[in-house]
């Protein structure tokens, strides 16, 4: 009975608490990042955001998931039922299974696998079925050009993030996410010649979980609301959901990649712990991405693809090639020695 519960069943515990622990505050923090997204951008409009439901409108966040909750999911006539009803699903899944990998501290990680970086990548890249399942299960045309354009959108940011990640992985020798953020040690990506990338990779991220300026699938005027048009209630909820866990996911992607993760930026600042450290980085930057729907106007598609494929693919592309280079002539990058 020892050997049973020490070798299977608390291991097999163990991780379920982990999990908990990890999905339970992403959960969390997507609820509440709704309410700072519309108190962020009230503020920048000079107008006071939610304030009724709650001390400074703090269950706002819980009104309206009771709200969408309780509404009907209906289903259209023509629609595939379960395919319909699996891509809102599988979009948050995906955007939940992507921390298993992100490292909040040293040793402070579900899964301290040496590929974490094409664990993260290939999982935000199949976040475009969901869309696309969506978008075809509706039987709607406008539903179905919505995810087209998404799909369209998000495979031609993928192609300049996997060139910058690259980038990066020449100048650490490493595929673990842990081993990234230890390279930095010394110094943060992003205060070095990679900050062009770091900035590239964000405004990718940006475009990636379609987010404004880039939120071309819900353009309402021109698709009446894009591939989730035919969806509503709890269905709905979890498009909306899988997005805001998509974007802080992304954020602390980034943050690990070039804000040094878990790391203080002075040393004598070393006694605050690294989760902390690591959940500011990934506040400011979903600043940055509220900051950006209140600020720019949407961009039209052929601008975006033009941004994607005609300067960021481009730029990304020469990036790898001078980091090689600069690292075989210069000696001092572990990946190409």
């Amino acid at each position: 009975m020892a050997e049973l519960w020490d070798g299977y069943i608390w291991p097999t515990l163990w991780i379920v608490i982990k999990i908990v622990a990890i999905v339970g505050p992403v959960m969390g923090a997507v609820a509440y990042l709704t309410l700072a997204e519309r108190k962020v951008i009230g503020s920048m409009h000079m107008r006071r955001g939610p304030n009724v439901v709650g001390l400074w409108g703090l269950l706002q966040p819980l009104a309206d998931g009771l709200k969408l909750f309780l509404k009907e999911i209906i289903i259209p006539t023509g629609a595939s039922r379960g395919v319909f009803l699996i891509a809102p699903c599988l979009t948050l899944i995906l955007a939940l299974i992507a921390w298993a990998v992100i490292p909040f501290d040293e040793g402070m990680v579900l899964s301290d696998i040496n590929v974490g970086v094409l664990y993260l990548f290939a999982v935000s890249g199949l976040g475009v079925y969901g869309i696309l399942m969506a978008g075809w299960a509706s039987n709607s045309k406008y539903a179905f050009l919505g995810a087209l354009r998404s799909a369209a959108q998000m495979v031609s940011y993928e192609v300049s993030m996997g060139f910058i990640i690259i980038t990066v992985l020449v100048f650490t020798g490493s595929l673990n996410l842990s081993d990234i953020v230890e390279a930095q040690r010394d110094v943060w990506f992003m205060f070095t010649p990679l900050f062009p990338f770091a900035v590239m990779f964000f405004i990718s991220c940006v475009a990636e979980t379609n987010r404004h300026p880039f939120d071309l699938p819900e353009a309402e005027a021109e698709l009446v609301g894009g591939y989730n048009v035919e969806y509503g209630g709890m269905a709905f909820a979890l498009f909306f959901l899988g997005e805001y866990a998509n974007m802080i996911m992304m954020a602390a992607f980034t943050a690990v990649l070039f804000m040094g993760g878990w790391l203080p930026p002075f040393d004598y600042l070393s006694f605050i712990p690294g989760p902390v450290w690591l959940f500011l980085k990934i506040s400011f930057l979903l600043f940055v991405f509220i900051w950006l729907r209140a600020a720019y106007p949407r961009y039209r598609y052929d601008q975006l693809m033009r941004l994607g494929w005609k300067v960021f693919l481009p730029l990304s592309l020469a990036g790898v090639i001078i980091a090689s280079g600069v690292a075989v002539y210069g000696g001092f990058a572990p990946g190409l020695q």
